[in-house]
């Protein structure tokens, strides 16, 4: 099965800006050993992940009553930062969140992907 493993919040984490460049180098290894572990896990595979733009850098579409309004910046409800995230095959959901402990100590969210027709 697939999973989606959204970065949501910087959870006891500094914001990236706010790190010295040692505590930054820091992160990128708990980042590169989420991506060892992937490669060691039997059945697990990680299939892509990208960081993403600050929130002031978003382009929010919405459709209401048939009609597309573009605006800039993030999705109102959104409090949380989203940092990045993870496209990952694993077998089970276990296996993710123990890979995910990896991870710097960020609010994590874990969804499966979808398979449809």
């Amino acid at each position: 099965m697939k999973y989606f493993v959204l970065l949501a919040g910087y959870g006891e984490t500094k914001p990236w800006d706010e790190l010295t460049p040692e505590e930054q180098g820091a992160e990128m290894a708990k980042h590169g050993a989420f991506a060892e572990g992937c490669e060691r896990e039997e059945g697990v595979d990680l299939l892509g992940g990208e960081a993403l733009g600050e929130g002031s850098t978003a382009t929010t579409l919405r459709t209401r009553g048939g009609e597309l309004t573009i605006t800039d910046g993030p999705f109102a409800e959104v409090a949380e930062h989203l940092g990045g995230y993870y496209l990952v095959e694993a077998p089970d959901l276990d296996t993710v969140i123990a890979l995910c402990r990896r991870l710097p100590a960020y609010d994590i969210e874990i969804r499966p992907v979808l398979e449809l027709p």
